[in-house]
């Protein structure tokens, strides 16, 4: 992280410690000091907006019920298209490149940065959200303000990714808590596989649920660039991550390699394996299935998350979602204005619930909602954007940070290595001469 970054960074999280003090004291609301925006949609606007589409059906239900609500109070007609992730990024790459397409699309990861100028500058409306329900947690800061001054897009929050387990399948391993190091975690792993209910995380090309890769580097202190973005993955702490991950791998259920984001959800609802990596999608369909044998496991499920490593402190990676407004739109007042009442309270509360807690909040001042403690389940995945680490660490964000995390570089060189297709050596070389090519210097 460059030391601008980190300087934002640690003065944004002083700024949400300070919030969350006076908050908790009685002396101060985020909504006290309510702010007004005054947009003007344009005559005749109609808009277009391609979303992700992810696993979990009241996310969009209620999404489309505020869209509903948006059309109503306004008279603006809203096209949505949900797709999933892997083909949102490049149908926004192509919108982005050919000047049509969506007027305002949700999409992923640090995506806003493969092509800033092609996007509305949106600071009116994230410093109107920001004063009203903020701050803004620093890593969205990061992630859609990347010089510090103009937001090129709006923090939608983040699927968290937690360890998901059965609870029961762990105790019945000899572990009566979830371990919170790497060397516990290890060895509970390794007796889940002993008893015949092993683990196992995604190693494909898996827009959110592969992010575990960046935990396992940056625990042992790897990094795929330096603060002055200088390509580092090839290095003595990443090789240690690797060797920790080949003895990891050695207890995963067979088929990880080909993993995407949806087939560790179905292996573990299937009960082929007792604990993975994944957002809150797997509570929910526990909770909402009509199969009893889905159903049975509700009580079963529970979270943690991940389990710190030799550098001592916690080192979360999770997907970042963001809403983006395209410069080419006809109608940039009726665009803001659509995000502005989808982020206002009165939206994005019944949207977070419907969603069953599926999105953790980019502001502070959401942190106190209570979809975060109505099921105690629910709790862990409040805090990830207020927690995670930019998947750019430790540089600054921008093209090439955006380009090598789509290009999936920090996955494939983890998959090569851990499952003995390459050695450790060979695998990190590759994703060396792979990120310099995004990172020019």
């Amino acid at each position: 992280m460059s030391e601008f970054n980190r300087r934002r960074f640690l003065e944004g999280s002083a700024g949400v410690a300070a919030t969350a003090t006076l908050a908790g004291s009685g002396l101060f609301s985020p909504l006290a000091h309510a702010q007004t925006l005054a947009l003007r949609p344009e005559k005749g606007a109609t808009l277009r907006v391609l979303r992700w589409s992810r696993f979990v059906q009241g996310d969009i239900d209620a999404y489309m019920a505020n869209v509903k609500r948006f059309t109503d109070k306004t008279g603006i007609p809203v096209r949505v298209d949900n797709e999933g992730w892997e083909d949102v990024r490049p149908k926004a790459a192509v919108a982005a490149n050919t000047g049509a397409g969506p007027d305002i699309i949700l999409s992923t990861n640090d995506d806003a940065n493969l092509y800033p100028d092609k996007l509305l500058d949106v600071t009116d409306v994230a410093e109107y959200i920001g004063k009203k329900y903020g701050p803004w947690y620093p890593a969205g800061e990061l992630f859609l303000k990347p010089d510090g001054k103009k937001w090129i897009g709006l923090p939608l929050g983040a699927a968290g990714a937690m360890l998901v387990y059965r609870g029961s399948m762990v105790k019945a391993a000899g572990f009566d808590t979830f371990p919170k190091d790497t060397d516990g975690f290890l060895k509970l792993m390794k007796a889940l596989h002993a008893k015949g209910t092993p683990g196992g995380m995604a190693l494909g090309n898996a827009t959110g649920d592969g992010l575990w890769c960046n935990w396992l580097i940056w625990a042992f202190g790897g990094k795929l660039v330096d603060e002055k973005n200088k390509v580092v993955i090839d290095s003595p702490e990443t090789m240690k991550a690797l060797e920790y991950g080949k003895e990891l791998y050695a207890t995963f259920i067979p088929g990880t390699l080909s993993w995407l984001d949806p087939n560790n959800n179905k292996a573990f609802l299937d009960g082929q394996i007792s604990l993975t990596n994944n957002g809150i999608s797997i509570y929910y369909a526990t909770k909402t299935s009509t199969d009893p044998k889905v159903k049975e496991m509700q009580a079963d499920v529970q979270h943690a998350n991940y389990p710190i490593g030799p550098v001592g402190v916690p080192t979360e990676s999770h997907l970042f979602f963001n809403q983006m407004i395209m410069k080419y739109t006809k109608y940039p007042q009726a665009a803001k204005e659509f995000l502005r009442f989808m982020m206002e309270k009165e939206q994005f509360d019944p949207w977070l619930t419907g969603a069953g807690a599926y999105v953790a909040t980019p502001l502070a001042g959401y942190a106190s909602l209570p979809v975060w403690t109505s099921d105690p389940k629910h709790t862990p995945y409040r805090d990830p954007v207020k927690n995670m680490r930019p998947a750019g660490y430790a540089g600054k964000l921008g093209y090439a940070s955006a380009g090598a995390g789509a290009d999936f570089i920090v996955v494939n060189m983890v998959a090569e290595a851990i499952s003995g297709a390459k050695t450790p050596k060979e695998a990190m070389e590759r994703a060396q001469k792979r990120a310099e090519r995004y990172y020019k210097v």
